[in-house]
């Protein structure tokens, strides 16, 4: 099955997870060969971008050369078939630890898979390791971690965006073909967005959540992180569906996503009225500008849109604390102190506050429904801001979450709507960092997020980028 020698490996690792699943399947290229390649980048890599917290090398080579063997039979079962894929180490694995990037949890070794894990592998996904992520995903920047900052592709001295920063970092350093994360305010596409990748929030309860280590039971969503729309698409078609062991996943039928893909002529395009457009810098603006007026051409029309909003974050406070509550007490100096002090800032809310905060949460799942008898999609900047020099942000651990409230400033919205949303790369600042545009529909309506991301993909050139890391 091999054609490939080992002087093509940073040609393989360059390959989207698409074009490398069309060569396994044609028997071109051989899962352990892809295994391979990843484990020699990240093994010449992550010295520098410290993706990684535990690398699975001799498990991905199993499972490769099991799949290997499969497909040479004609077993082939679909399109993450040999392919390798790392997940956000907040993840369990069975008999591989399982961190959530703190000291607490340095030496934790679930003895099940998270019920996403288990797609995965179902999928024939070779499973590389577990990703570097802001302590226990309660914060936007990435840098806070018992295993050290992530760092950005693009620019080894910037954030990653988080919480799942090393997801972000090895999916554009091409470490792997794609990861599983987590968002709770924007954990998977304000980090694609500052690294330059596609980053997919699902519709609340579309992906299974059980055996992620939660930060927020009501707003904690699991997703793909990928360097292109169709290999999103893949990844989602994998992991999506319902579990009637998840009290949080919702039995709604899951569409065929790699077949959502086409014309995109009869799309309404809503671009909310306030807020998302507000304070945006200056390369953003234009960045985005510029997209809106691609989205003109392959859509019906673009057009203002009264969305509701709510910023509150008295649920997320309270359900991080209600996690935390027994462990703070035992063993508060596991953590780190800037998490530590979020954590314990959920012990403030009181009992009707938290009742209060999730029915108006609910109430505004409902009502958020009804922009989408005026449009089919709504369009934003990912964020508002551009990455951060690591050394800046903790520099004045003080002023850090103020910093990461400016990042996810533009993505939290959408996890208390429960909306599936799409980050994609839009642009490039002068200084070669990464610009974000987000695509969001309605509940169920991951098909058109990823049409629409599709579509303004293949009419521009920004995701063949990739950054110069040799």
């Amino acid at each position: 099955m091999k054609t490939h020698d080992k002087a093509d490996a940073t040609n393989l690792t360059g390959l989207s997870l698409g074009e490398a699943s069309a060569l396994v399947r044609a028997k071109k290229v051989s899962p352990v060969e892809l295994a391979e390649a990843c484990l020699g980048r990240i093994e010449r890599l992550d010295a520098k971008l410290n993706a990684f917290i535990t690398v699975t090398a001799e498990g991905a080579l199993e499972r490769a050369r099991a799949a290997e063997a499969a497909i040479q039979r004609g077993g082939w079962i679909g399109p993450l078939h040999g392919i390798p894929v790392a997940l956000k180490d907040l993840i369990d694995t069975a008999e591989v630890r399982t961190t959530a990037g703190s000291g607490l949890y340095k030496d934790r070794v679930p003895s099940e898979d998270a019920e996403v894990v288990r797609r995965l592998k179902t999928a024939g996904a070779v499973l590389l390791g577990k990703l570097n992520m802001h302590e226990f995903a309660y914060g936007g920047s990435g840098v806070i971690s018992y295993f050290g900052a992530a760092r950005n592709p693009w620019a080894s001295d910037y954030n990653t965006g988080g919480s799942s920063s090393g997801a972000a970092a090895a999916v554009a350093a091409g470490l792997c073909y794609g990861a599983v994360a987590t968002d709770t305010g924007g954990s998977i596409r304000e980090p694609a967005a500052f690294c330059g990748i596609v980053g997919l929030k699902p519709t609340y309860g579309r992906v299974s959540a059980r055996g992620v280590i939660p930060l927020a039971w009501t707003l904690d969503h699991v997703g793909p992180m990928t360097r292109s729309v169709t290999d999103a698409a893949l990844m989602l078609q994998a992991i999506a569906g319902y579990d009637a062991d998840d009290a949080t996943s919702v039995d709604a039928p899951v569409r065929d996503y790699a077949k959502a893909f086409g014309d995109t002529a009869a799309l309404r395009v809503g671009i909310p009225n306030s807020f998302f457009y507000d304070a945006l810098q200056p390369e953003i603006d234009a960045a985005v500008r510029a997209a809106l007026a691609v989205l003109g051409k392959l859509t019906a029309s673009v057009r203002p849109i009264d969305v509701p909003l709510d910023r509150d974050t008295t649920t997320l406070k309270a359900e991080a604390y209600a996690y935390h509550r027994e462990l703070i007490a035992e063993s508060p100096e596991l953590y780190q102190p800037v998490t530590l002090e979020r954590i314990r800032s959920g012990a403030e809310v009181s009992a009707a506050d938290y009742i209060a905060g999730r029915r108006q949460t609910e109430e505004l799942r409902r009502a958020v429904r009804k922009a989408f008898d005026e449009v089919d999609l709504l369009v934003t900047p990912t964020t508002c801001v551009l990455p951060s020099k690591i050394s800046e942000l903790l520099a004045d651990l003080g002023t850090l979450r103020a910093k990461e409230n400016l990042m996810l400033r533009n993505t939290r919205p959408f996890n208390a709507m429960g909306l599936p949303t799409i980050s994609i790369p839009c642009g490039f600042t002068s200084s070669g960092l990464p610009i974000g545009l987000q695509i969001s529909g309605p509940p169920w309506g991951e098909a058109s997020v990823l049409r629409m991301a599709f579509a303004y993909e293949q009419a521009t050139e920004w995701h063949k980028r990739a950054p110069n890391l040799g």
